[in-house]
């Protein structure tokens, strides 16, 4: 059980690989107050460490940063009002480079139609719709007869086959599809997530349009 300090005392939260950590170690030597370290794996961890510490700094290797998961943490931080006085960098381990990440708004969600899905007009689904994707369900975001945009606790990458069903007390839609684009996010009150858009390669249009328009917002 990790022992946290008073969230008062200053401190720095750095992150990076493992074997770049004691080159980053000397590049945040500067900065005033405890160093908290953590490994790229170790993400969510930080992310607990941050919320509950409010560092004065939070500093990612600059690999790291781009990543996936690196750009859902630097997010997550943009989006928290309580770590507005946070400062993000990004660091090299073995140079003198170093940016400060602007505060501006978060990066947008991606766009259902980034890879051709504006095909047919897409509607957001009311609130708690699930599809199933491989038999793991998934939120329903949005919906039209080529594609749709999901939420999965499960991970999903880009040109991943798919075997989607969209249940409902009328029919049972089954179809397959492929994954068009992913991000991974840390949203503040919930675990992990990945949020995709997905093609579909064999789907019934007039079905899935029909399953549409009962569940749509």
């Amino acid at each position: 059980m990790i022992n946290w300090k008073s969230v008062a005392e200053p401190c720095t939260v750095l992150i990076g690989a493992s074997d770049l950590l004691p080159g980053l170690q000397e590049r945040a030597g500067a900065i005033n107050g405890e160093l908290l370290t953590f490994t790229d794996a170790d993400a969510l961890a930080a992310v607990q460490a941050i919320v509950k510490r409010h560092p004065q700094v939070i500093a990612l290797e600059r690999n790291f940063a781009v990543t996936p998961r690196g750009v859902a943490l630097i997010n997550r931080i943009k989006i928290d009002p309580s770590l507005r006085q946070s400062e993000i960098r990004v660091l090299a381990h073995n140079s003198d480079y170093m940016r400060v990440v602007p505060r501006a708004q978060a990066a947008p969600e991606p766009a259902l139609d980034q890879r051709g899905t504006r095909r047919a007009q897409r509607s957001k689904m009311a609130a708690r719709v699930d599809v199933l994707l491989d038999g793991k369900t998934a939120a329903l975001i949005d919906l039209s007869i080529v594609g749709a945009q999901v939420v999965s606790a499960s991970m999903l990458k880009p040109n991943q086959p798919l075997g989607v069903t969209l249940k409902d007390e009328v029919a049972d839609v089954r179809f397959n599809a492929s994954v068009a684009w992913t991000s991974f996010e840390i949203p503040p009150n919930s675990g992990p997530r990945y949020r995709a858009g997905i093609n579909f390669t064999d789907a019934d249009a007039a079905a899935v349009d029909a399953y549409c328009a009962r569940h749509k917002a």
